[in-house]
């Protein structure tokens, strides 16, 4: 009976100690997030009672289940850090490649004089059929000072640019060759994909009139050659300050 009573008393211990054993682990939905990308981070630890979070970037959680946004490119080691009822500590680690962010940069230039234009509506369709009936935006904003617009948080897809400001439209270039001047090349992911929107001046060319855009009043003599479209690399801005002004941020 004495030698029972011990053995119970020994495997009681046994599983006592083993149940107070903490094991870190955890999982998350991406290891290849771009900027601003939410990744969500899945505790699967055992016998834990306070969770330490160490991001690698400067921010920390307490929370078991945490949700984190990268602001920088890099690689981080996210940590986590637990411990149990006894006090006991446990650590897992996975790394985490930040991408630059997917963006789309339009400009908008008037396409004899090749000025910039500000303060244009830029609407993106997925198909030249929306575009012709203006249905199913995608994408909308206003080009800044520099007569720039920026997209993010796009599919890899080519996107039917509609731009309209008071004295400048791209309708008569749709006819021309929309293939060429209303459609973008697939967007490219993790990149700075660079448009340039070419638009004619119509004076006055604003609004709608009986549910139809309105009649280019200025046509334009098209050159043979096929106006420019900068590379993926060139351009004046990086993607930070691109990021930046993007119209479309993620909520956060």
């Amino acid at each position: 009976m004495k030698r029972i009573f011990f053995l119970s008393i020994t495997l009681s211990v046994l599983l006592i100690s083993c149940e107070s054993i903490p094991e870190a682990q955890f999982y998350t939905n991406t290891v290849k997030p771009e900027v601003g990308q939410e990744v969500f981070f899945t505790n699967d630890s055992h016998n834990a009672k306070s969770f330490d979070w160490d991001f690698g970037d400067g921010f920390r959680s307490n929370e078991e289940n945490p949700v984190h946004i990268f602001s920088g490119t890099g690689s981080f080691e996210v940590i986590l850090n637990i411990t149990s009822k006894s006090g006991d500590e446990d650590k897992a680690s996975l790394i985490i490649d930040v991408l630059i962010p997917t963006l789309l940069e339009i400009e908008v230039r008037e396409y004899t004089d090749e000025y910039t234009v500000a303060d244009a509506s830029v609407y993106l369709y997925s198909s030249i059929t929306d575009w012709d009936n203006q249905n199913n935006i995608i994408a909308e904003g206003f080009t800044d000072k520099d007569g720039i617009v920026v997209f993010s948080g796009l599919e890899p897809y080519g996107y039917y640019v509609d731009v309209n400001e008071i004295d400048h439209n791209n309708y008569d270039l749709r006819d021309y060759d929309y293939m060429t001047y209303i459609r973008t090349p697939d967007v490219l992911p993790n990149k700075i994909n660079r448009f340039i929107a070419w638009v004619d001046y119509v004076g006055n060319a604003k609004g709608l009139v009986s549910g139809t855009r309105r009649l280019v009043i200025k046509k334009i003599d098209r050159n043979q050659a096929i106006k420019r479209q900068p590379g993926l690399d060139q351009g004046t801005y990086g993607w930070e300050e691109l990021y930046n002004r993007r119209v479309n941020k993620p909520a956060r």
